[in-house]
């Protein structure tokens, strides 16, 4: 694998890092939980970062509960702001569940939140209607909002999957992935005739349509009691190929429930997609429907017909590992050279994970770097010369000041409608890209010719 030294010196400022907190992450992994209500035990300013950055993307309403400690709570601890905050809580919004994420605050002053939590509880004495109390640490500087999302859904199973008898259906557990992704994989499973839990499922809490009133939680996410039966089912499909060794949801019901854990990577393009599919054909016993199969043929066309545009082109992938593992391995299937893949993530499974989804696609092994800010990423970017970045908006200046297209991609998408309906996975993820991909390297083309384009 290629390497490429940068740092110097013991110690570096970060300059627009590539990663988000720990609990934003955890916010939206709460989102898709039926009836859930997200909430931070920290200050309120917290709060108020992350209900931007999420409604900047996914352009919905979204109401993230926060114990809002102040100088005071710093100094003699935020318990009671915690549990009047809880109080509040249940009576005006009525939740069925409540996530309570740390913040870097709350856990530098200690606060044990596990034990408030059930001082809380036995405080309201028998009180049925108490929501159940999901507490999960994610300290803003310990790893990403990747770390924060998957601790969520490992923290949600912990407390509701029960085992039992095996009811034949698939926990599917896809990371962070959008709206529009997890549809597509509703449809696939729906077509393919397999009972799915996904967990978490925001597809309608973060992408659902215009109401008359607003509604103080949103219709939608994953059941409570299908989450209860994730502990009984066939198997486990948990996508990610840097999960490898993380305590997460799925290798939790392996352990509790001896539920099988496969673990694969996003299906995104033609390869993986087909071990996606051969993996659910395998779990399930149900063939692949005619129609995906369709789709898959039109996109073997499709790069036949674009591969004169893209071959050859070489790329600066980043984002969230996971990710950029899918796009790395797409973009080499379609003959783009990813030159580097970067992450704010250090799992320390990237470079492995990059190398088997690309080895026998690609003609030189990507530089591949974990725990990187935006500096260094245009400095590698500057020495690697590529010729588009695919990326979320945060590349948006390194893009403008090279003067090369920018495939937006992931999350965040802050200057651009539509973040939350972007189709990564499967063979129609696959095609949106492809097309994407396509046209903004024809278009970089005609702008830079003195030509230009004149067919019509």
């Amino acid at each position: 694998m290629a390497t490429m030294a940068v740092k110097t010196g013991a110690a570096v400022s970060t300059t627009n890092a590539c990663k988000l907190c720990a609990p934003l992450g955890a916010a939206l992994a709460f989102r898709g939980i039926e009836a859930t209500v997200p909430f931070l035990h920290g200050s309120q300013g917290c709060a108020t970062y992350m209900r931007r950055y999420i409604i900047s993307h996914f352009n919905e309403p979204i109401d993230i509960a926060s114990s809002a400690l102040g100088e005071k709570q710093a100094v003699f601890g935020g318990g009671p702001n915690l549990m009047q905050g809880l109080a509040n809580v249940i009576r005006k919004y009525r939740p069925r569940l409540i996530g309570v994420a740390t913040t870097c605050l709350t856990e530098t002053i200690g606060d044990d939140v596990p034990r408030l939590l059930k001082d809380f509880a036995r405080e309201q004495g028998d009180d049925s209607e108490l929501p159940l109390l999901v507490p999960v640490s994610t300290p803003s500087y310990v790893g990403t909002h990747m770390e924060g999302f998957h601790a969520a859904t490992r923290a949600v199973v912990a407390a509701l999957a029960e085992p039992g008898p095996r009811h034949g259906g698939v926990n599917l557990l896809p990371g962070l992935v959008s709206p529009a992704d997890l549809r597509h994989l509703t449809e696939i499973f729906r077509e393919m005739e397999t009972k799915v839990t996904i967990l978490p499922d925001f597809a309608a809490t973060l992408d659902g349509p215009a109401l008359a009133h607003y509604p103080l939680i949103p219709a939608g996410g994953t059941p409570l009691a299908a989450i209860r039966r994730s502990g009984s089912a066939a198997a486990s499909l948990e996508l990610g190929r840097t999960l490898a060794g993380k305590d997460t949801a799925g290798g939790l019901l392996q352990q509790a429930c001896g539920i099988p854990c496969l673990r694969l990577g996003l299906p995104i393009g033609i390869h993986e997609t087909d071990r996606f599919l051969a993996e659910l054909t395998r779990i399930s016993g149900r063939p692949v429907p005619a129609r995906i199969k369709e789709e898959r043929g039109r996109l073997v066309d499709a790069y036949v017909d674009g591969h004169k545009y893209v071959f050859g082109k070489r790329a600066v992938v980043y984002g969230e590992e996971d990710l950029v593992v899918g796009l790395a391995a797409f973009l080499a299937e379609i003959g783009v050279q990813p030159v580097l893949c970067a992450s704010g993530g250090t799992s320390g499974q990237l470079a492995q994970a990059v190398a088997a989804a690309t080895a026998d696609l690609t003609r030189e092994a990507p530089v591949v770097r974990e725990g990187v800010d935006f500096f260094e990423i245009e400095e590698l970017a500057a020495a690697l010369e590529p010729d588009l970045l695919v990326g979320h908006s945060k590349g948006y200046s390194l893009a403008r000041r090279r003067r090369i297209p920018l495939i937006r991609v992931g999350f965040p998408i802050h200057d651009r409608l539509g973040g939350q309906r972007i189709l990564h996975l499967g063979y129609r993820g696959a095609q949106a890209l492809f097309d994407t991909v396509a046209n903004a390297l024809i278009a970089a083309k005609q702008d830079g010719s003195p030509v230009g384009y004149s067919y019509m």
